[in-house]
């Protein structure tokens, strides 16, 4: 990494329920280009759908790896591709309108915004 990672927040939105087969995802923010690939950069795919972002995976496991933010400045590193503790507290809860009925959301203290952090204002 050549820029510190800005914050680290969970996604409740329903497309990451779906790509991560949980209640949420957890991914840490950086400025797009921050970041290199040390091992198997052959083996990475992006999946593009036909709206938002995009989302890289690897080919060989299917782990999910990132996504670049809508405003394409910065990226979302997945927490769990890290191989070390990436050093950055989850600061955030965003699109918890969209939690998962099954997996309520722990009464944990994490701001929480009912829809995209930077659009909304956060819950009381």
């Amino acid at each position: 990494m050549n820029a510190p990672l800005e914050d680290a927040g969970y996604c409740h939105c329903t497309r990451c329920q779906r790509r991560t087969g949980g209640g949420a995802e957890v991914s840490a923010r950086t400025r797009q280009g921050s970041f290199r690939i040390t091992q198997g950069e052959d083996e990475v795919e992006v999946y593009w759908p036909d709206e938002g972002s995009g989302d890289a995976f690897c080919s060989v496991c299917g782990s999910g790896l990132w996504s670049p933010s809508p405003d394409e400045q910065t990226i979302s590193l997945r927490m769990g591709s890290f191989d070390t503790d990436p050093g950055v507290p989850i600061t955030y809860r965003q699109f918890v309108n969209y939690a998962a009925p099954w997996e309520p959301i722990p009464d944990d203290g994490i701001p929480r915004y009912p829809e995209r952090r930077h659009s909304q204002p956060k819950e009381d």
